[in-house]
Formats: C-alpha cells, structure tokens, sequence
C-alpha cells in the first residue's frame, strides 16, 4: 500500500508510547491520522501537533468504539490502516503471598479479566469494527488490497516472565489470532500482522532509576539499549508498504530472550 493523502489510519493507544510514534509516522507519510485513545488532554495535544483528528476511545466498549469511529470516518473517511496500540500491564502472580501472614492470595481474576479485556478483546473487536468497512472498499492495488491491520503483541507471549500470566496471556492470544484473521481477511484483500515489542522506551519506563534502567538495558544482546518508539513506528510503515508481509508476528527485541525474572 502506498501511504499518501488518500490514505486514513486508525491508531488506538495513540496519545503516548509506540502509537504515538505510529501516529506521527503515518502523518508524516501523508495519511489522515485519527487517534483513539482514553487520556483526552494528550490526545487532543498530539492530534493538535500532527494536523490529526482526536477521538475519545475505551476499546473494552462497544458505545464508544462506535462513537469513535464514526467521528474517524466523519473526519477523514473510512480507514484503510488500523494499528491497535491500546494496551495495559500489570504484575501479578498466579498465586501471591501476604508479607504479613505468609497466605496465599489467589490472582485477582477481575485484574485478569481487565487486562484480557484491553489488550486481546479490545483488540479483536477493533479490527472486527476497521475489517467489516475495509471490505467493502474498492481495491487500491494491483493486488487486490484494500486495508492493513497491525496489532500490538509482546515478547511476553513467548518469554512470559514471572507476575506476567495475565499479560502474557493476553498478549499471546493477540499473536495466536494473527494468522487465522489474515486467513479470514485474505480473500477480501486485507493483511493482518502483528509486531512483538521487546523492552522500549516507553511511560512504563519513564519512572525507572538510572540503575535499573541499565540493567535492562544490558539484558538485550545487541543493540544494548531500550528501543526507541520510532523504531516500532517505522515497523508498522514497512508493514504497511511490503504487501507480502501477512499472518506474521514479528519479534522486534534486539535478540532478546527474558528471563523467568
């Protein structure tokens, strides 16, 4: 797909971290940017900064994912791109103890169940939202296409760490789903992919110590360092543009493997 001005882009999670990025990138290509996202000061800054279009946006709700993408499609017509960033994390065992007594506590099964809720369920019903319009538009390739869906996995869903099975969980249905959604969709000319970030420089980082920061750092083999959102912005560019990248989760993690913990 060649990015231009005729090109719209969803990018849900797009007010901070890897979708911000996403959303820059894509409008710097040219493409109308609506960005979907629950922090409304953010949001609005950025689609302020980036000539894009703000839409409010919890993807756990299907009155609000309406409302968004409505507004979207109102401003800029219907979306050939959606890149789904929306995402939470949290750190939990499976089964924890109490520093007082020495209990055992059970995982909180509605922290397990919101966390799915974002990241794997939000995630699927926004591309059931974007797919069921992309596929009524006309092909704008040689090949057919007619839409591109990127989604947001993580190398947890391989190397889940200690305290992350609700994360890992989630992230791990996202990248199970790839294949068979790109199998759906191929026949209607739309590639689905989903990228799985390593550790990135991203808010849930911001607040590390120096300290501690380096030591992530030096657990990637190589290059030592967090990756930078615009490495992942411009994953999801490439993605968007190599039409014969469809059904893959791409690992972007410079060769790292986590440990248990």
């Amino acid at each position: 797909m060649k990015l231009g001005t005729d090109i719209s882009a969803i990018v849900t999670g797009g007010a901070s971290g890897l979708g911000a990025a996403t959303a820059a990138t894509l409008a710097q290509a040219g493409c109308k940017v609506a960005i979907f996202d629950m922090n409304r000061e953010a949001g609005a800054a950025l689609a302020s900064e980036l000539g894009a279009v703000f839409c409010p946006c919890d993807v756990t709700d299907e009155g609000s994912v309406t409302a968004a993408i409505g507004a979207a499609r109102e401003a800029n017509g219907p979306e050939r791109i959606l890149v789904n960033c929306a995402g939470i994390a949290i750190g939990q065992k499976t089964v924890g103890r109490d520093k007082a007594t020495g209990a055992a506590i059970p995982h909180s099964l509605a922290a397990f169940r919101k966390v799915i809720a974002v990241n794997l369920v939000g995630t699927f019903y926004m591309i059931t939202r974007a797919a069921s319009s992309m596929v009524t538009l006309d092909p704008i390739t040689p090949d057919g296409e007619r839409g591109v869906i990127v989604c947001t996995a993580s190398i947890a869903a391989e190397d889940g760490q200690i305290g992350q099975v609700a994360y890992a969980a989630s992230k791990g249905g996202v990248a199970a789903m790839t294949l068979p959604i790109a199998r759906d969709l191929a026949r209607d000319g739309i590639r689905v992919n989903t990228i799985m970030p390593g550790l990135f420089n991203t808010p849930m980082f911001a607040g590390l110590p120096e300290e501690a920061r380096r030591a992530l750092e030096n657990t990637v083999p190589f290059p030592s360092r967090l990756g930078e959102p615009a490495e992942y912005a411009a994953l999801v560019r490439h993605i968007c543009e190599n039409g014969m990248l469809n059904g893959e989760q791409i690992r972007l993690d410079g060769a790292l493997r986590m440990a248990p913990r």
